[in-house]
């Protein structure tokens, strides 16, 4: 892991953006996560409060219109118990209580032996000789109280509910009832409490009677129908109002609030489809996760700028660490404000290490041993130097030089000759190379050279001017003389220096195989 971080290449100021960036987004959608869950509950909690209430309204405003209509009723029963026998009497108040509120679509006054007495409106052409037995008729009979049944088919072929009050005389005997009836499928009294515009949401609105059957419903053809399959029911009937999380009887996931109409024993129910309300919240979602998005994208801008001045003396720093043989490097250092505490220790610890190793190289320099001959560092000078380079991890390239032919210029020309020879090429590698590059007379005709730098271009072109001044330059009456190179480099070629030293030698010889007077490098 640390090497291929460390082949990437990261510095500070990336490290910072790429911290900043996972952290921001870690955050962003954790954000999202919270904010996706907190919503939706909320929309939630909301819905079932807001249906429950809407339900307990709805079921308080019924109950008090189903109470009124009992009333209604009960006056009537207790007008009819005196007068029952009475044709007129009874026709009129079926009348009267029909039309007087029209809580009523149609009313009748029954006998115990199920005959019809009187009945309004008059379009029912009920036969009075005839006894009915219906649910509505048979359950009032048998109940002889107050009665309200399930809704089902009458004589005339109508979904209805049936609301009756029994009727005593004064001895407490049992005459007959007084009924009202709703048709369930035509505009009545519940149609008009109920089928309200209430749309909360897509939300509507039920009635069911005691035993789960649909007193009302938006969609008609459900009324009478018996709910079956819904995973509220229980809880609902065994509650007086409340909300809950349920599945209806398609197998559709609502959230309910309901309650109960104490006078008839119904409850009301209203209810939004869950799906419904959660593909409003992801709109709603969408619009905030917008803005917590663009809120997190000026977080990282301003993180951005900032980064550039936390991180740039420190990478200006951190650069200048592997240049403190430049000779101007303390000045470059000292240009950097140290603005924080971590820059000024970084920066004061750079000068200290400057000026040591500035100093430790004068000192080198001084007390390492020269060539007599040629001025140049011998091979201890060298070792010493190379002991520098190593220590501080500085790269550097060997260029082994060699000078052609030198043997024949001995036998030729003489020793004295010779030696005029190596001290022109001495001088000529002082003049080429810089201050910082090291010059060594190895041995014999041979030199070397460390350059500190790993630019192979640089140093290809340092050796073949080297190689093309000493071809140019006439020495004495020996004529022109030539020189071989071998370039290699530390660490690129080998992490041992005494393995680098010999690939520059291996490509000296192969300079001298290739004809001499030229330049081979490990970096071609």
């Amino acid at each position: 892991m640390k090497y291929f971080l460390l082949r990437l290449g990261l510095d500070l100021r990336k490290l910072i953006l790429i911290s900043t960036i996972l952290s921001v987004s870690g955050l962003f959608v954790v954000s999202i996560f919270i904010l996706n869950y907190v919503i939706k509950q909320q929309l939630i909690q909301n819905s079932l409060s807001i249906n429950e209430k809407y339900a307990e309204k709805i079921a308080t405003s019924a109950n008090q219109h189903f109470s009124d209509m009992l009333q209604e009723l009960d006056y009537s029963a207790r007008l009819l118990e005196k007068k029952f026998y009475n044709t007129q009497v009874r026709k009129e108040e079926v009348k009267r209580l029909k039309n007087q509120s029209n809580n009523f679509n149609s009313v009748l006054l029954v006998e115990q032996n199920k005959h019809i007495l009187a009945y309004a409106p008059n379009t029912l052409k009920l036969n009075f000789n005839q006894a009915y037995s219906t649910i509505g008729i048979d359950g009032s009979i048998e109940k002889k109280k107050t009665y309200i049944s399930s809704p089902y088919w009458s004589i005339s072929n109508n979904l209805i509910v049936m609301m009756s009050q029994p009727i005593y005389n004064k001895t407490h005997q049992y005459l007959g009832l007084i009924s009202g009836t709703i048709y369930l499928q035509e505009q009545n009294l519940i149609n008009t409490m109920l089928n309200t515009q209430y749309d909360y949401k897509k939300s509507y609105m039920y009635v069911i009677d005691q035993h789960n059957r649909i007193i009302f419903h938006p969609d008609k053809k459900r009324i009478g129908e018996k709910i079956i399959n819904n995973t509220g029911l229980d809880y609902i009937n065994k509650n007086t109002k409340g909300s809950i999380r349920l599945k209806n009887s398609l197998g559709i996931d609502n959230l309910a609030g309901f309650a109960h109409i104490p006078s008839v024993n119904w409850i009301v129910v209203s209810q939004q489809p869950t799906d419904d309300l959660l593909a409003q919240a992801n709109t709603l979602i969408f619009k905030v996760s917008i803005g917590i998005f663009i809120f997190y994208f000026f977080i990282f801008l301003l993180i951005w700028y900032i980064s550039s001045f936390i991180s740039s003396p420190l990478n200006r720093l951190a650069r200048m660490a592997s240049m403190l043989n430049h000779a101007d490097i303390e000045n470059k250092i000292k240009e950097v404000d140290p603005w924080y505490f971590e820059v000024l220790k970084f920066r004061t610890s750079l000068l200290m290490s400057s000026e040591t190793f500035s100093d430790r190289i004068a000192e080198l320099k001084h007390r390492v041993n020269t060539d007599p001959l040629t001025g140049l560092y011998n091979r201890r000078g060298m070792q010493l130097f190379l002991n520098e380079l190593l220590e501080t991890r500085t790269e550097f390239a060997v260029l082994a030089i060699d000078i052609d032919f030198f043997k024949q210029i001995n036998d030729q020309y003489g020793h004295d000759q010779g030696d005029v020879v190596l001290k022109t090429l001495a001088q000529i590698m002082l003049t080429n190379f810089r201050e910082q590059d090291v010059c060594c007379r190895s041995g014999g005709e041979e030199f070397l050279v460390l350059m500190t730098t790993a630019d192979a271009n640089v140093v290809y072109k340092a050796a073949e001017r080297l190689r093309k001044t000493m071809q140019e330059t006439t020495i004495n009456q020996m004529g022109q003389i030539t020189i071989s190179v071998g370039i290699a480099f530390w660490p690129r070629d080998a992490e041992d220096v005494s393995d680098v030293l010999k690939l520059a030698d291996n490509k000296l010889y192969e300079a001298k195989h290739d004809g001499r007077n030229c330049t081979k490098s490990t970096a071609t």
